[in-house]
């Protein structure tokens, strides 16, 4: 969205400078005919037109009061040179120029403006200031009521175009967010459904198979190879509950970790995947190479989940921190977020989500959880388990 923003500004700066300059341009052309003005106010002039011309071409969004400022003395200021004729009545060159800058030099500044109280009183001085110069300048010629008209005309196209563009460009940036939000609720559904049918050809390769020989009474296969592949579906089982993803081999069989002891980095890693599908981001801290048995890595991880699962649900933000430390006896995790937080003692001691999830679970294992939080300032749990 800022690039889009950034891009809708320099796009009106340049709209501003070709109008701008266009007509600062065309004026300059009218004043030089010859007869149009004397020469030594031509040439008084030309160093005007210079600051006027550079302003013009520097104007931007972020010093806009500065460059409009010098953009509307300057051609203003060379109105009021080319108006003063003591030997006769200004000639129709001249009034054209004079026109011109009054109608469009100065209306360039209209483009990019923004509804801000100083740069609404800028262009309003300044077309006030436009308008009533050209009818000093065209007084009592008969030009006065074209040459107006011609002022308000290119004013009001100034203030039109700057508008058009500003509520285009944001109609078009609304719907490129809105395109973006399709974008990732397509992709989030078409990665739950591969996931599903990942996971159910996943299924039907190995327990379903191994729940067919058993409903055959194993006819075929021996005893103890019907007990192992059991065996490899209960490993399979637990690594789908804490978030793997097992490969499988052309054998037919699935790549699975040792069931006596993991790496905890190596699960860390696959339940912070799954939250990160899930809309949570978790930024991992510390150490994760520690070597847990296999019961204790189950209660540590799943408890883990449960926590992380409490802050996608109730913390109202989308960044988890978990920090990892261990010392020669017991694994810490520390789950923080930075959320609503609650009043520890208006937890209903009749729900069990987390006692029985995370306190009694770690408790099983020779463990513990303890629970920080209070209204307004996030969340902390410590889980503990021995190694």
């Amino acid at each position: 969205m800022e690039r889009i923003l950034r891009e809708r500004d320099l796009l009106l700066q340049r709209t501003a400078r070709v109008f701008g300059l266009g007509f600062t341009a065309l004026a300059l052309v009218l004043l030089a005919l010859p007869g149009a003005v004397e020469p030594g106010t031509l040439l008084l002039t030309l160093p005007l037109f210079g600051v006027l011309a550079y302003s013009q071409y520097r104007i931007s969004v972020s010093a806009w009061l500065r460059w409009a400022i010098a953009t509307d003395l300057s051609a203003l200021l060379i109105v009021l040179l080319v108006s003063v004729r003591p030997e006769g009545e200004t000639t129709l060159a001249g009034m054209l120029g004079a026109a011109q800058l009054a109608a469009g030099s100065t209306s360039s500044i209209a483009v990019v403006m923004k509804p801000r109280a100083s740069r609404l009183a800028v262009v309003s001085v300044s077309f006030v200031l436009s308008v009533a110069l050209i009818i000093f300048v065209t007084f009592g010629t008969g030009y006065t009521p074209a040459l107006l008209a011609f002022v308000l005309f290119v004013w009001t196209a100034a203030f039109l175009v700057g508008s058009w563009l500003s509520a285009s460009l944001r109609r078009a940036s609304r719907r490129i967010a809105n395109i973006g939000r399709a974008h990732r609720a397509e992709r989030q559904a078409s990665e739950t459904e591969a996931q599903r049918r990942q996971g159910a050809r996943l299924l039907h390769d190995t327990v379903l198979a191994t729940l067919t020989l058993l409903a055959h009474s194993g006819y075929g296969v021996s005893e103890g190879a019907l007990r192992q592949q059991a065996a490899d579906d209960a490993r399979l089982l637990r690594q789908l509950r804490l978030g793997a993803a097992p490969a499988p081999q052309s054998s037919n069989g699935y790549t699975l970790e040792p069931v006596d002891e993991s790496v905890l980095g190596n699960t860390l890693e696959n339940v912070k995947q799954r939250f990160g599908r899930m809309g949570l981001e978790v930024s991992w801290h510390g150490t994760g190479q520690v070597l847990l048995p296999s019961e204790i890595l189950d209660a540590f991880l799943l408890s883990l989940a449960e926590c992380l699962e409490n802050v996608r649900r109730h913390s109202g933000v989308t960044v988890a921190h978990v920090t990892i430390t261990d010392d020669p006896t017991t694994v810490r995790a520390l789950v923080t977020d930075s959320g609503v937080g609650f009043d520890i003692g208006d937890i209903d001691t009749a729900k069990l989500g987390f006692k029985e999830s995370v306190v009694a679970r770690l408790r099983d294992v020779g463990g513990n959880a303890r629970l920080f939080s209070a209204p307004g300032s996030g969340t902390t749990v410590v889980l503990e388990v021995p190694k």
